[in-house]
């Protein structure tokens, strides 16, 4: 007799592909569309660059709101929504004739995105697992990081049309993919008869296990706890490096003097390479310490940088790829694995929306501060070596994280 599949990986899946699709459209694919825009309208790296933190308030000053809202209502109906704003936000984009119409265009995107990105899909997938936390938060964000398959595709789709009739199509492909798979999302799997990871519902073992591995905490007592803390500022380190390598890579490598086609697929490599990192740091945190683990993710990513202040040279690429992708994928899986760990479920989604603010502090700065480096220095050197470092200093702090004992 065939094993019937938990239906918790059927939301694992219907994440992924939302994942894979914002992830490609609003997060990897901008890179593609910084010179295009710059071109017509003349606007400063640091005017776009900034333009593109906004996007990011996603998982800013919504993300504990949409965290509060994920615990109170569910993830399906904030998914349904966000979709549907994405959508609309890509197509306001495309009728960008000012600056003040671009950070409007930008601000609705990051308004649906809290809706349908990290924050919810993690929460979606934590409350269907427990034991096996680490690998199913890994499957599910590796859905974002295949999306830099679309990278190339919506460099191509730029060349042969135009940067906002490309827009049109992303919008319109939101609504598309994004709809239908919302109603494949499951809030609970108690109001299914199931319980987390598919133990039978008579089964009292998950129950007893569930209460020696961990323990549930409210928001209240997490505040109070300096591992909360260190976490959160160990992801605004995280991001701030993060997303001004992804908003600045094309125009870095443009400014080195690689073509644009070839630019394009460095920058689509680099979420397709931390799928490694996903996958494989996800399973290593269900079988060793996850601070530990997480602590290796920052070494590596202070490697990828180093090495990226080098990337003329084509052996120093691959160098680049090997080290810097699988480091920050594994730490956004283990980011949401400690804190369901460590922190338990009921106020799971809260936490996550705190976390995700405060990584979204790094994320506005991150970016604009290259932006502004480029514009005075003429150069992003120096700010990719000020990014190593601060990677380096981070892990002191990730090996502070200690489990919250009562």
């Amino acid at each position: 007799m065939i094993k019937k599949i938990f239906y918790g990986w059927w939301i694992v899946l219907a994440c992924s592909l939302i994942g894979f699709y914002v992830g490609g459209a609003i997060f990897y694919g901008f890179t593609a569309f910084f010179e295009p825009i710059r071109e017509e309208f003349g606007w400063s790296y640091t005017q776009i660059s900034f333009a593109a933190s906004l996007r990011g308030l996603e998982m800013g000053i919504f993300s504990p709101l949409v965290g509060f809202l994920a615990d109170r209502f569910g993830s399906r109906k904030l998914i349904f929504w966000g979709t549907i704003t994405v959508g609309f936000g890509l197509i306001l984009l495309s009728r960008t004739q000012s600056l003040a119409m671009f950070y409007g265009a930008f601000l609705l995107i990051a308004f649906g995105a809290g809706g349908c990105a990290m924050v919810v899909t993690m929460v979606a997938v934590a409350n269907w697992f427990h034991k096996n936390v680490g690998i199913a938060l890994g499957v599910m964000a590796s859905g974002v990081g295949a999306s830099g398959l679309m990278v190339p595709l919506i460099v191509q789709l730029i060349d042969v049309s135009d940067w906002r009739t490309t827009l049109i199509i992303l919008g319109l492909g939101m609504w598309i993919l994004g709809i239908p798979l919302s109603f494949v999302i499951r809030n609970r799997p108690e109001q299914y008869g199931y319980l987390p990871d598919g133990a039978p519902p008579n089964d009292p073992m998950p129950n007893l296990k569930n209460q020696r591995k961990g323990v549930e905490i409210g928001l209240k007592e997490a505040f109070k706890n300096r591992a909360f803390l260190y976490l959160n500022i160990v992801e605004a380190v995280r991001m701030m490096i993060v997303a001004a390598v992804i908003i600045h890579v094309m125009p870095y490598l443009d400014r080195l003097g690689l073509p644009r086609a070839t630019a394009g697929l460095l920058a689509g490599a680099i979420p397709l390479s931390s799928i490694i990192g996903r996958f494989g740091f996800g399973w290593l945190g269900d079988v060793f310490d996850k601070r530990y683990v997480m602590a290796w993710t920052f070494c590596i990513i202070s490697l990828g940088m180093l090495a990226f202040c080098y990337v003329q040279v084509i052996w120093v690429v691959f160098v680049f790829l090997l080290f810097f992708p699988p480091g920050y994928g594994g730490g956004i899986v283990l980011r949401g694995a400690i804190l369901r760990e460590y922190f338990g479920r009921n106020s799971f989604g809260k936490m996550m929306g705190i976390t995700m603010g405060s990584a979204s502090i790094g994320g506005i700065i991150g970016p604009t501060l290259a932006g502004w480096a480029f514009d005075t220095f003429g150069s992003y050197h120096l700010i990719w070596l000020v990014f190593c470092g601060l990677s380096g200093l981070a892990i002191s702090l990730v090996l502070k994280i200690k489990q919250y004992s009562l």
